[in-house]
């Protein structure tokens, strides 16, 4: 059954596009097509295969919870532009009276 125009700008209202009348025809053939294919998948007959349920595998590989790294943080720190009690200090980026790119400017002036 092709898809009328009305259709496809009842869709197109739904999704809030625009559609230029003159793309509506190629539209119109693209959205046969892709029903085309639904079309197809539904005509298969599947009655002899199993469901699957998990697209993975379903048994989970359990490991002992252990610690496997050191702890670094003395070592991120150092390489850090600015910390204060083991915290990464970070210079602000929203402001509320849109003030943000006047401080940026100030903080990158600072760490130069």
């Amino acid at each position: 059954m092709p898809i009328s125009a009305d259709t496809v700008h009842h869709i197109a209202r739904l999704s809030r596009l625009r559609i230029k009348p003159e793309s509506m025809p190629q539209l119109q053939q693209d959205l046969d097509a892709v029903l085309g294919l639904f079309d197809q998948l539904t005509a298969i007959d599947v009655s002899n295969i199993a469901p699957l349920f998990h697209p993975g595998d379903p048994h989970l590989r359990l490991r002992i919870d252990t610690v496997t790294e050191s702890d670094q943080r003395s070592a991120y720190q150092a390489l850090a532009a600015d910390v204060s009690a083991d915290f990464y200090l970070v210079p602000k980026v929203l402001e509320a009276h849109g003030q943000v790119q006047g401080q940026l400017q100030a903080s990158a002036s600072k760490s130069s």
